[in-house]
Protein backbone atom coordinates (compact mmCIF):
# COMPACT_ATOMS: atom_id res chain seq x y z
CA UNK A 1 0.00 0.00 0.00
CA UNK A 2 1.29 3.45 -0.90
CA UNK A 3 2.17 5.63 2.08
CA UNK A 4 0.17 8.87 2.20
CA UNK A 5 1.79 12.15 3.08
CA UNK A 6 0.83 13.16 6.59
CA UNK A 7 -0.66 16.56 7.43
CA UNK A 8 1.57 19.32 8.83
CA UNK A 9 -0.49 19.66 12.03
CA UNK A 10 0.14 16.88 14.62
CA UNK A 11 -3.50 17.00 15.79
CA UNK A 12 -4.65 16.46 12.21
CA UNK A 13 -2.15 13.59 11.87
CA UNK A 14 -3.67 11.89 14.92
CA UNK A 15 -7.18 12.43 13.59
CA UNK A 16 -6.14 11.01 10.22
CA UNK A 17 -5.14 7.77 11.94
CA UNK A 18 -8.07 7.36 14.36
CA UNK A 19 -10.83 9.68 13.15
CA UNK A 20 -13.22 6.86 12.30
CA UNK A 21 -15.57 5.87 15.12
CA UNK A 22 -14.87 2.20 14.51
CA UNK A 23 -11.08 2.61 14.68
CA UNK A 24 -11.31 4.11 18.15
CA UNK A 25 -13.56 1.25 19.28
CA UNK A 26 -11.23 -1.34 17.73
CA UNK A 27 -8.36 0.24 19.67
CA UNK A 28 -10.47 0.11 22.84
CA UNK A 29 -11.11 -3.61 22.36
CA UNK A 30 -7.50 -4.46 21.54
CA UNK A 31 -6.11 -2.69 24.63
CA UNK A 32 -7.16 -5.82 26.55
CA UNK A 33 -5.08 -8.04 24.25
CA UNK A 34 -5.16 -9.99 21.01
CA UNK A 35 -8.60 -10.60 19.51
CA UNK A 36 -9.97 -12.73 16.71
CA UNK A 37 -12.06 -11.20 13.93
CA UNK A 38 -15.26 -12.73 15.31
CA UNK A 39 -14.62 -11.34 18.79
CA UNK A 40 -14.18 -7.84 17.38
CA UNK A 41 -17.30 -8.16 15.21
CA UNK A 42 -19.37 -9.30 18.21
CA UNK A 43 -18.09 -6.47 20.42
CA UNK A 44 -18.69 -3.73 17.82
CA UNK A 45 -22.47 -3.69 17.67
CA UNK A 46 -23.71 -2.44 14.32
CA UNK A 47 -20.52 -2.79 12.30
CA UNK A 48 -20.68 -4.75 9.05
CA UNK A 49 -18.07 -7.35 8.16
CA UNK A 50 -17.00 -5.23 5.18
CA UNK A 51 -16.49 -2.08 7.29
CA UNK A 52 -14.62 -4.00 10.01
CA UNK A 53 -12.34 -5.60 7.42
CA UNK A 54 -11.62 -2.24 5.77
CA UNK A 55 -10.81 -0.58 9.10
CA UNK A 56 -8.55 -3.44 10.21
CA UNK A 57 -6.67 -3.34 6.88
CA UNK A 58 -6.22 0.42 7.16
CA UNK A 59 -5.02 0.17 10.77
CA UNK A 60 -2.56 -2.54 9.76
CA UNK A 61 -1.29 -0.38 6.88
CA UNK A 62 -0.70 2.58 9.21
CA UNK A 63 1.12 0.42 11.75
CA UNK A 64 -1.45 0.49 14.55
CA UNK A 65 -1.99 -3.27 14.64
CA UNK A 66 -0.68 -6.53 13.29
CA UNK A 67 -2.66 -9.32 11.66
CA UNK A 68 -1.67 -12.95 12.07
CA UNK A 69 -3.39 -15.58 9.93
CA UNK A 70 -3.16 -19.26 10.82
CA UNK A 71 -3.27 -21.99 8.19
CA UNK A 72 -6.22 -23.81 9.73
CA UNK A 73 -9.69 -24.88 8.71
CA UNK A 74 -11.73 -22.89 9.49
CA UNK A 75 -9.30 -19.99 9.04
CA UNK A 76 -8.21 -18.16 12.18
CA UNK A 77 -6.99 -14.55 12.13
CA UNK A 78 -5.84 -12.59 15.17
CA UNK A 79 -5.25 -8.87 15.62
CA UNK A 80 -2.81 -7.32 18.09
CA UNK A 81 -1.87 -3.71 18.73
CA UNK A 82 1.66 -2.65 17.86
CA UNK A 83 3.67 -0.37 20.14
CA UNK A 84 2.37 2.52 18.03
CA UNK A 85 -1.21 1.39 18.61
CA UNK A 86 -0.59 0.92 22.33
CA UNK A 87 0.86 4.43 22.51
CA UNK A 88 -2.65 5.77 21.79
CA UNK A 89 -3.90 4.44 25.14
CA UNK A 90 -3.53 7.79 27.01
CA UNK A 91 -5.58 9.51 24.29
CA UNK A 92 -8.35 6.91 24.50
CA UNK A 93 -8.23 7.07 28.32
CA UNK A 94 -8.63 10.87 28.16
CA UNK A 95 -11.64 10.38 25.86
CA UNK A 96 -13.06 7.81 28.32
CA UNK A 97 -12.63 10.18 31.29
CA UNK A 98 -14.15 13.11 29.43
CA UNK A 99 -17.09 10.98 28.28
CA UNK A 100 -17.69 9.69 31.83
CA UNK A 101 -17.66 13.23 33.24
CA UNK A 102 -20.09 14.35 30.56
CA UNK A 103 -22.41 11.39 31.15
CA UNK A 104 -22.35 11.94 34.94
CA UNK A 105 -23.06 15.66 34.52
CA UNK A 106 -26.03 14.83 32.30
CA UNK A 107 -27.56 12.17 34.54
CA UNK A 108 -26.35 9.00 32.83
CA UNK A 109 -24.94 6.73 35.55
CA UNK A 110 -22.08 4.30 35.05
CA UNK A 111 -22.47 0.53 35.02
CA UNK A 112 -20.23 -2.48 35.74
CA UNK A 113 -19.16 -2.90 32.10
CA UNK A 114 -18.12 0.75 31.81
CA UNK A 115 -16.32 0.63 35.16
CA UNK A 116 -14.45 -2.50 34.02
CA UNK A 117 -13.38 -0.74 30.82
CA UNK A 118 -12.04 2.16 32.87
CA UNK A 119 -9.98 -0.28 34.95
CA UNK A 120 -8.58 -1.90 31.79
CA UNK A 121 -7.60 1.43 30.28
CA UNK A 122 -5.84 2.44 33.48
CA UNK A 123 -4.34 -1.06 33.86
Amino acid sequence: MERKELPMCPVETTLTLISDRWKVLILRDLFTGTKRFGELKKSLTGISQKVLTANLKDMEATGLLTRKAYAEVPPRVEYTLTQTGLSLKPIILAMFDWGMAYKNKNGSPSNEQVDALGRVLRG
